[in-house]
């Protein structure tokens, strides 16, 4: 029989990445992609053809495999990536769900989305233009949300003669800037989009460079998806009642598991009400079990008759995180309206939405020299800020920096459900001290 350890062991080692790609307009994001995925043989032929159609019709000499992933007729018309665009392909080694995200300033808010959940972010830069705003602006973006692995894939490397002072500076300027982010892990790689070098097959342009390429990096990098090493988290999505004859007094509360593990027997509390139980039962799929993981779906059943209902949260009595109607957070702002203080908003964590009051904007982060622009007194689309925002009843938010699923949040309009920011509980970057940037054996350390 497997032991929960070994139960443990195979779901932390999974074979699945999420990753992100990332940059200005131009800079061949959306190339990129093509290319991995053309090279790593991910297209189907009848996509492949219309591609080549499309490209024919425009008189290029070649397949245009941006074309892959800009989908949208304005995308391809105007040549640029607007809306995420999410791809899945694998190889032998590895499965993979990628993000394709804008590089327009004002689609900041789509980079969000499309790294919001991922593992690792492709950052592109031209090595025509080197780093610019919009790069710091991803890079800041991909360090909020504690994205823990960055790739900077110095792209166009043909352009400039593949000279490998180009590739050196930008990467010495990026991992410097990254670095005071703290961004833990980022990996310098030279690449030729167009070219196909270093994507999925070594370039023999850059004998320079002996480092991985884009694919070997992405197969190999190291991913722990092991949410069970964190306090267990289950927030109540529905109360299930039968009141049949078969099930007369069955009260189970149903949702996923966002992280830790729940046993049977185990002491809990329930948030914000603070009552406490033990769990008497969990099922599975319909059948009991002993123990349930994150992300596990389940219904959970206590052994006294607590008022619980959608929206309040689950956790073991030891490891019970604090409830506060004060949230100080760094926020994206998504929304086209302004977030102003005084602002009367929803705020909805996990599966709970809350009145609240922004009280305070104490700051607007300026991504030149990441200094803080004080009291802004509002926050407009594509802003990152700190606020303090007031609920009306009681929230169980973890430190994002600690569990990335139950420390975050979105603000949403209340008049007509736009959403207004997302927002990170907790510090806004990680200090250098808890940055673990190491060199690697072909002696690149950036």
């Amino acid at each position: 029989m497997t032991s929960t350890t070994e139960q443990f062991a195979d779901l932390s080692a999974t074979t699945l990445l999420r990753f992100a790609t990332a940059g200005s307009v131009d800079d061949g994001k959306s190339t990129l992609v093509g290319r991995l995925l053309h090279d790593s043989k991910s297209v189907l032929t009848d996509q492949m053809e219309a591609v080549e159609a499309v490209s024919a019709q425009r008189g290029q000499d070649a397949p245009d495999l941006a074309l892959l992933t800009d989908g949208l007729r304005a995308e391809r018309e105007q040549g640029i990536t607007i809306d995420v665009a999410y791809r899945y392909f694998a190889t032998a080694r590895r499965r993979f769900i990628l993000a394709d995200t804008p590089g327009h300033v004002q689609y900041t808010r789509n980079m969000v989305t499309g790294a919001s959940t991922a593992d690792l972010a492709v950052v592109l830069v031209d090595a025509r233009n080197g780093v610019i705003e919009q790069t710091r602006r991803h890079a800041a973006v991909a360090a909020l949300l504690r994205v823990p692995h960055v790739v900077l894939a110095v792209n166009k490397m043909d352009l400039v003669g593949y000279e490998e002072a180009v590739f050196a500076a930008i990467a010495e300027e990026f991992t410097a800037y990254a670095s005071d982010l703290g961004v833990p892990e980022i990996t310098a790689i030279p690449i030729s989009a167009l070219a196909g070098d270093n994507v999925v097959e070594p370039s023999a342009h850059m004998d320079w460079y002996g480092g991985p390429t884009v694919l070997e990096h992405l197969e190999t990098v190291p991913v722990s998806h092991d949410l069970t090493a964190c306090p267990a988290r289950f927030p109540v999505q529905y109360v299930i009642r039968p009141q049949t004859a078969e099930h007369p007094d069955y009260r189970g509360y149903a949702g996923q598991i966002a992280s830790g593990v729940l046993r049977v027997g185990e002491a809990v509390t329930v948030l914000p009400s603070g009552r406490t139980s033990v769990i008497e039962g969990i099922d599975a799929l319909g059948e009991p079990v002993d123990i349930a993981w994150a992300p596990q779906s389940v219904t959970v059943r206590l052994k006294d008759d607590i008022d619980i209902s959608r929206g309040d949260l689950i956790a073991p009595s030891a490891s019970a995180p604090a409830t506060t109607q004060d949230v100080e957070a760094t926020v994206c702002h998504v929304a086209d309206q302004p977030l102003a203080v005084g602002a009367r908003v929803l705020i909805k964590h996990t599966t709970r939405t809350v009145k609240a009051i922004v009280k305070e904007i104490p700051s607007r982060l300026t991504l030149d020299d990441l200094s803080q622009h004080p009291n802004p007194g509002q926050l407009v689309a594509n802003d990152i800020g700190r606020v303090v925002v007031r609920t009306a009843e009681p929230l169980a938010l973890d430190a994002y920096a600690d569990s990335r699923r139950t420390g975050s949040f979105l603000l949403i309009d209340p008049a007509d459900g736009t959403t207004l920011a997302a927002g990170m509980a907790g510090e806004s970057f990680a200090s250098k001290a808890e940055t673990t940037v190491q060199a690697d054996e072909e002696g690149w350390d950036f």
